[in-house]
Formats: structure tokens, C-alpha cells, sequence
């Protein structure tokens, strides 16, 4: 169970029918690259690809485990398909203490190769039943208002909509 500041939970290996998720390495970048350069994944979330330097340092970031001022607990992991292992996405939670528990500010990223086919909804499916075991009983994701697919997603693993607005996103909660 997580303690108070979540700061005793790190992401663990997780494994579903079809994925399995990794949990995020600084050498995972190099194959993170071709999947993540593609503009089309930045349709909502607004932007350019990362170059390969910009990845590597955000990965360096988030391997760390926390934010710089250590509030929060930056959980990521790596999509890959079953069996093969090819890198199919990223996952990431990032979780902070708020009125008194915590909750996890949760995102997805499903290369556009591999988007149709049911992979973001199973992966953040394990992600998010995974974090409620761990003792997280609040979700958020904030999702661009035109992005049904993401939507879709987001109600699948129990969020609904609010009325925040967060950049020009929705705040999408657990109950």
C-alpha cells in the first residue's frame, strides 16, 4: 500500500493478454525514437516529435522517479506487444497527495502503426487496476475535447468527465 506521499511505490513489470509493460530505462530512448517521432501524435497534445537529444533528457527526467521539488512520483513505463516485444507506446502516472490522499494523474501514448486496436485501453486497463492495488484511489487524465479516441479510453477504465478545463483539456476523474 502506498504511504501518505506515495513516494514508496515505483513502477513494476506488469503483464496483460496481449502487452506487457516495462518499466521505463534510459536505454529504452533509442527505440522510443521512431515511435515517437511522428507528428501525428501530436494532433492534440499540440508540439513537435521530440529529437532524439530531447527524449533522451526527458527520459533522464522521468527514470529519476520524481519531480525536482520531490512532490510527486513520476511512474512511466514502456508498451510492448506480446509475444515479440516490440515497443507499441508508453504509459505514465504521475501521482501527488491531494485533500488528503493521493492521486494519480495518468496518460497514454500508443504509437498511430499500432492505434485501432484495443492497445491503449488494455494497457492503461493494467496500469490504472495496478495503481488501485497499490493503494491510489483517485484517476485523472486531462484529454483534449476532440480526441474521442483517447475519451474512449478514459471511460473505459471508470473516468468521467468534469467540467475543468486544464490547457485546453478536460479533467476526466474516477468517482
Amino acid at each position: 500500500m502506498a504511504s501518505e506521499s506515495g513516494g514508496d511505490i515505483t513502477a513494476s513489470r506488469l503483464i496483460s493478454r496481449r502487452l506487457t509493460l516495462e518499466p521505463l530505462r534510459l536505454d529504452h530512448a533509442d527505440q522510443l525514437v521512431p515511435l515517437l517521432n511522428d507528428v501525428c501524435l501530436h494532433r492534440f497534445i499540440g508540439g513537435t516529435p521530440p529529437t532524439p537529444e530531447e527524449l533522451r533528457a526527458r527520459l533522464e527526467r522521468q527514470v529519476g522517479g520524481r519531480s525536482p521539488d520531490g512532490n510527486e512520483v513520476w511512474l512511466n513505463w514502456v508498451a510492448r506487444k506480446r509475444p515479440g516485444g516490440e515497443v507499441v507506446g508508453t504509459m505514465q502516472a504521475t501521482i501527488c497527495p491531494e485533500q488528503g490522499s493521493l492521486v494519480a494523474v495518468v496518460a497514454w501514448t500508443i504509437g498511430t502503426a499500432h492505434q485501432g486496436q484495443g492497445l491503449a485501453t488494455e494497457a492503461a486497463d493494467l496500469m490504472a487496476s495496478w495503481l488501485r492495488q497499490q493503494g491510489i484511489p483517485r484517476l485523472r487524465a486531462h484529454i483534449h475535447p476532440r480526441h474521442a479516441a483517447s475519451m474512449a479510453v478514459a471511460a473505459a477504465i471508470g473516468l468521467q468527465p468534469t467540467d475543468t478545463m486544464v490547457s485546453g483539456e478536460r479533467r476526466w476523474e474516477s468517482a
